[in-house]
């Protein structure tokens, strides 16, 4: 689980894009705190830090201690605009964290055992179906990947997200079970497999044709 972070932010008197531009002006990222049954709070972050942490990434499931002007609030971020152009934070939303509660976080899926699959070893080509996965976590447990191990996986076959063992106290939103990696054929085998009824069923014709034909029983010759 990602350690929880400190980071230092001031209040804003004022909400809106004219208030944002304006913080923007000054070297600062506008954000805001919502959630927790509480009023949002608009406030502005220094926008070297709040760079920094975005592009060192696992921004969107790393708990903040967030201390505004002394009081501090812990907060998830749930989402950041970045400017389309020059690629600069523009603007970060928090939600606010109550002990006990649980939340939905996007986790990364690390795909390892690559050396030991089998289906690799006999040419196999290995697809990440899903490279993350939605899950219901604990607050104060947020993992930072789940991982999905491929040691024994063959041709043809896949790992799902029923396969593989979740953090604790974590659930799968999905009612489906997803696929998250499989392991496909090299295409030489897939041509291989392919040609061989193709051919014992041209050959069946042909072996027929060529087997002599059963003789009619002789007939007995009259009697005069």
């Amino acid at each position: 689980m990602s350690e929880v972070k400190q980071i230092k932010a001031v209040a804003r008197d004022r909400a809106g894009k004219g208030a944002a531009r304006a913080v923007r002006r000054q070297g600062q990222v506008p954000a805001v705190i919502y959630g927790g049954g509480q009023a949002a709070e608009a406030i502005a972050l220094d926008f070297n830090q709040t760079k920094q942490l975005i592009f060192a990434g696992h921004f969107l499931t790393t708990i903040f201690e967030i201390d505004v002007d002394g009081k501090k609030t812990r907060a998830l971020p749930r989402d950041y605009q970045l400017d389309p152009v020059k690629d600069f934070p523009v603007h970060v939303d928090f939600l606010r964290l109550a002990e006990g509660q649980s939340i939905k976080v996007t986790v990364p899926v690390h795909v390892v055992g690559q050396d030991k699959s089998p289906g690799v070893k006999r040419g196999g080509t290995l697809q990440i179906v899903e490279h993350a996965v939605e899950l219901l976590v604990p607050a104060d447990a947020i993992p930072d990947y789940v991982e999905a191990s491929v040691a024994e996986l063959g041709i043809g076959s896949s790992i799902h997200l029923s396969d593989i063992t979740l953090p604790a106290g974590a659930k799968s939103t999905s009612q489906e079970d997803i696929t998250l990696v499989t392991c496909v054929a090299p295409s030489g085998l897939n041509e291989d497999t392919a040609a061989a009824p193709a051919a014992e069923a041209a050959a069946a014709p042909a072996a027929k044709a060529a087997a002599p034909a059963a003789k009619a029983p002789a007939k007995a010759p009259a009697k005069g």
